[in-house]
């Protein structure tokens, strides 16, 4: 079959053009390395999430290389010995289906960075091509279509809306919220109702959520998590214009003598190579992986790799600094009934220190401890520095899961792009299918730390003041691995960027990359809003001014 436009991935970056493309009438196809689920296939499964990978390759077949400095020398380690997995989702809608949906907006100055503060030693901070004030409708316009809960805060650092309010109400909230509410008003912080991508209300065809608080890293059955597959891939099948090719690991493009890219070129599960060509190709597979395929569609015209006349493909990851805490709560503070009730949100955040005189600060989200009981059993096998056995294993655990409760933050500051985080590729490591492999060079700059545990700080303030016991945090230089961004930034200059402010590659016309690469800063904050929100302006643009 002839398509008119080819995505390569289906996850932030790809459901809003499938989704506008396909309703504009244009022949798409999605090129899907994972397999099809559908919302009966999910389940709370902790043992098959956690432990099997069962939506994740196996790291003895597809891995990583991660390059950590150890002693002021770069050491390179496969992750099937560190069990560091920056896979986030093999399967339709990509990680988008894992997310907790904590949906923050970036502000107008996370655009402008740069010219705030200006240069960090060792950084390498630019300030976006477009403005807030380009991609604010295409916020607006995620609400709308994906489907956000919540409640307008306003705030010192409130950002410019379009609407004064979101399209579905607040979640059902625990009674845990009025304790932290309370608390921040007596320490004069400002308690932010945190946006939800989860519907509070059934939208179409998906259902309202049911409140089985396995948010985060779970795949949601009901279809209120607004995955890119559930409000975005979904919809675009039933124009009849989407087809999906699943379990489509794509390993090359290939280009003609105009520059353009004619086909991809993929393997199946089987390792039987198969090709897909069309007029324009889309590539969304997640940062870290766009940059591999680029990297390693190199050819007679393009040595370096595609797209890469500048030589900064896979240069400039991002990651997101911060870390995480918690404090307990036990029947002191709440009766047993109101305190182990299940399933209800915290939803809130800190927002005070966003922007600061002297650095850019960030977010701080609350959250209930993840209900995971083996992960929640096996933090307690441990006493004293000893391995807890038989009856005392046994009552520590039940007296922990009858009388107590975990409320988290995690802390997210902006991921200092510098010269040692980048993606590259080394042919003496090579998957099953004998691909070189994505190398993760990890550095993190001093100042995440810093901006990091300032944040955390004000955190632990209002544990204190709610009176939890056992509050404890870490902050470290380490990155998420689930939230991934940057190798191939926009910009202005063909010189300095892969791509120009419409995500199209300087190099071939008619490649666009549109999952969180483009980012130069990726803001205090989760990418998902931002990545959907850019995405659906990228459709707009290729819809109303590219022909096909």
């Amino acid at each position: 079959m002839n398509y008119d436009i080819c995505i390569i991935g289906s996850g932030a970056g790809a459901g809003p053009l499938a989704y506008e493309l396909s309703h504009a009438g244009k022949k798409v196809v999605i090129l899907e390395k994972g397999d099809i689920y559908r919302e009966q296939d999910f389940s709370k499964d902790e043992i098959a999430y956690t432990k099997r990978n069962i939506f994740t390759p196996q790291l003895s077949d597809e891995y990583h290389t991660i390059e950590t400095l150890e002693e002021g020398k770069w050491i390179k380690t496969p992750t099937y010995e560190n069990n560091w997995n920056f896979w986030n989702g093999s399967l339709l809608g990509g990680s988008s289906n894992f997310m907790s949906g904590f949906f923050h907006r970036l502000k107008p100055n996370d655009f402008k960075l740069k010219s705030i503060y200006g240069m960090y030693d060792g950084a390498n901070i630019e300030d976006w091509p477009i403005s807030y004030e380009e991609i604010e409708p295409y916020y607006d316009l995620v609400e709308k279509i994906v489907g956000v809960s919540g409640h307008v805060t306003e705030h010192v650092h409130q950002e410019p809306r379009s609407t004064n309010t979101y399209p579905y109400p607040p979640l059902a909230e625990h009674p845990i919220v009025e304790k932290f509410d309370t608390a921040c008003k007596a320490l004069n912080f400002t308690p932010f109702m945190t946006p939800r991508a989860i519907l509070s209300e059934s939208k179409e065809n998906r259902n309202p959520c049911y409140y089985s608080n396995y948010c985060g890293s779970y795949a949601c059955s009901s279809g209120a998590k607004g995955s890119s597959r559930a409000a975005l891939i979904q919809p675009a099948l039933a124009t009849g214009n989407l087809h999906i090719i699943a379990n489509a690991f794509v390993v090359k493009l290939e280009t003609d003598h105009t520059q353009k890219v004619k086909k991809a070129l993929y393997l199946t599960k089987e390792g039987t190579q198969k090709e897909i060509k069309a007029k324009l190709f889309i590539l969304a597979a997640q940062a870290v992986e766009s940059s591999r395929l680029l990297l390693n569609s190199k050819n007679k015209e393009f040595p370096d790799g595609l797209a890469n006349s500048s030589g900064a493909v896979g240069k400039n990851m991002l990651f997101t600094g911060g870390g995480m805490g918690s404090g307990e709560f036990d029947l002191s503070h709440f009766s047993q009934e109101t305190l182990l009730q299940s399933g209800l949100f915290v939803n809130r955040a800190l927002k005070d220190w966003y922007f600061t005189k002297e650095f850019k600060g960030g977010v701080v989200d609350f959250l209930f401890e993840h209900p995971n009981p083996i992960r929640r059993a096996n933090s307690l096998k441990r006493e004293d520095g000893k391995l807890l056995f038989g009856k005392a294993l046994q009552d520590k655990i039940f007296q922990t899961f009858t009388t107590t409760r975990t409320l988290s933050f995690e802390v997210f500051t902006d991921w200092m792009p510098n010269d040692n985080c980048f993606v590259s590729v080394d042919e003496n490591y090579q998957d099953k299918y004998g691909i070189p492999v994505a190398n993760i060079r990890i550095g993190a700059h001093p100042q995440d730390v810093k901006v990091g545990e300032f944040l955390a700080q004000k955190a632990l303030k209002v544990l204190e003041k709610m009176e939890a016991k056992n509050i404890t945090y870490d902050i470290s230089p380490l990155p998420s691995q689930n939230l991934q961004a940057g190798g191939c930034r926009f910009g202005d200059d063909p010189k300095k960027h892969v791509l120009n402010r419409y995500c199209q590659s300087y190099d071939h016309p008619n490649l666009f990359v549109t999952d969180g690469s483009f980012m130069p800063t990726g803001g205090s904050v989760p990418y998902t809003w931002t990545i959907y929100a850019n995405a659906f302006r990228v459709a707009h643009y290729i819809r109303d001014n590219i022909r096909i």
